[in-house]
């Protein structure tokens, strides 16, 4: 079972990344504060969760969190920072963007880039661990995909609707084909 809070403060926001490890697309990143009694079936890291199941907690997420925010930062700012430091940058824009002024943040992972005079903790396995960074990673997960099937109507050789930009033998091999498009992230290793 998912832990309420590490804290004990009501207004502690979880924070996660998705697309880090992608070949294309920008990095999203979520900021999550529940209401301590949220408790809904299923939550859980979205890596252990079916698309279908993603896409039905993400609503409920959305209706009954204290607040909530997706926050990105580009594949320009990914190349000129480095993608840690722009996942960083994701999830500065998504705590700026909650609407409340969270009390602590609960970070996924192992390092973060401190926010003036809010402090944070990071947890390494932190969406397995507490309802707010697992209803972040939904978020960001969730509007990430989305996005980059936004990107795929108008890259559809790359398939990014099911690879969603990951590096997977045929997001490779199209890349091999095709080349890369401004949409790919040129710092890393495409093939």
């Amino acid at each position: 079972m998912l832990l309420a809070t590490h804290t004990g403060h009501a207004l502690e926001a979880g924070l996660d990344e998705a697309g880090r490890g992608c070949l294309a697309g920008p990095v999203f990143a979520a900021a999550v504060v529940l209401p301590l009694d949220f408790n809904p079936r299923f939550l859980n890291d979205s890596k252990q969760l079916s698309a279908k199941r993603r896409e039905a907690l993400r609503p409920v997420i959305c209706a009954e969190a204290v607040a909530w925010a997706v926050g990105q930062a580009t594949v320009e700012e990914i190349s000129s920072l480095n993608i840690a430091q722009a996942s960083y940058l994701a999830m500065h824009r998504a705590v700026a963007a909650l609407g409340v002024a969270p009390e602590h943040l609960l970070v996924d992972g192992n390092g973060f880039r401190p926010l003036a005079g809010v402090a944070h903790t990071c947890i390494v396995g932190g969406d397995g661990l507490y309802r707010s960074i697992a209803a972040a990673s939904i978020l960001a997960k969730t509007f990430r995909d989305e996005h980059m099937q936004e990107l795929a109507s108008a890259f559809p050789e790359y398939g990014w609707e099911q690879n969603a930009g990951y590096p997977t033998a045929s997001h490779r091999a199209a890349i091999r084909t095709h080349g890369p498009s401004p949409h790919h992230r040129m710092g890393f290793r495409l093939l």
